[in-house]
């Protein structure tokens, strides 16, 4: 079993000390998706996953959800969030198990999801309904702010770019400002047509990607591998590429060699994060 670098009371305990450096974005990774941002005190999450439901729910079936890495924190530990992101409908992005504690401990907290997830995500985190914000791509108003948080959606393909019946994205990717800080989080996603041209124009600071791949024996809409992921930082100018979605699952993960190795060779600044570790972009003057 993978320890994080930071859980539990020490964790917590790391995230109040940042609050120390108000002018500069902190960023933790809570295993899978999930990450915690700070900014001038104020915070955010991002598809977190915090509990144990899908190892529960397929333990009798034939694709068991074997975990590999310990919780960071329970989530009624943290009880000072401002808005939580969703990029798509699949458990370990949109947990109720994780959104409900959540909800409980953080009155006021909005819930920002694709539009067309928005009753799925009502349905799912116990919100009320004015509490949960669903925005699309395609559509006005693409973005919303939440305190400090400046959120809009872009299209993400979990393997092909999918729409419901109103024609509205069903998986997609947030663009969030934070004070003079971009952050791109791409949620479950492959490259499609057009992604780098549109993503460019956002000077990303941070992009979020993940790298686990694409396989058809897992039986599991796919993403970017290790180089696709590097490729697309470095085609879309990212200040920063951080990897995701990996060490969670033991029939869905892969290394992050192969991302580093490419970063190295495209000349793509890159971090790999150990789940529970803080990654601090410096303020800037």
């Amino acid at each position: 079993m993978i320890l994080p670098v930071l859980r539990c009371d020490n964790f917590v305990a790391d995230v109040l000390n940042a609050m120390r450096e108000r002018d500069a974005l902190h960023l933790w990774w809570l295993g899978q998706s999930g990450f915690l941002v700070q900014w001038q005190g104020r915070h955010w999450l991002l598809d977190p996953y915090l509990s144990d439901s899908l190892t529960k729910k397929y333990a009798a079936t034939d694709k068991p959800h074997v975990r590999m890495s310990e919780r960071v924190i329970a989530p009624e530990r943290l009880n000072f969030i401002d808005v939580v992101t969703s990029s798509h409908n699949h458990t370990d992005h949109l947990d109720p198990e994780t959104l409900q504690p959540l909800a409980r401990v953080n009155v006021g907290m909005r819930l920002v999801c694709a539009r067309a997830n928005r009753a799925e995500a009502v349905k799912r985190s116990g919100l009320a309904v004015e509490q949960v914000i669903g925005l699309d791509p395609d559509e006005a108003p693409r973005s919303i702010g939440v305190g400090p948080f400046e959120i809009r959606a872009v299209p993400a393909a979990h393997e092909a770019l999918e729409r419901d019946a109103a024609g509205q994205l069903v998986c997609v990717g947030f663009v969030v400002k934070a004070g003079p800080f971009t952050i791109y989080h791409s949620g479950d996603t492959v490259r499609y047509a057009g992604m780098a041209d549109l993503l460019c124009a956002f000077h990303v600071d941070v992009a979020i990607l993940p790298i686990n791949g694409h396989a058809p024996e897992r039986r599991v809409a796919g993403n970017l591998w290790g180089r696709e992921a590097a490729s697309l930082a470095k085609a879309i100018g990212a200040g920063l590429v951080v990897p995701c979605h990996y060490d969670l699952f033991e029939f869905n993960t892969a290394t992050p060699a192969e991302f580093v190795a490419e970063c190295e060779r495209l000349g793509q600044p890159r971090r790999v994060l150990q789940q529970g570790e803080r990654l601090t972009l410096a303020p800037r003057r």
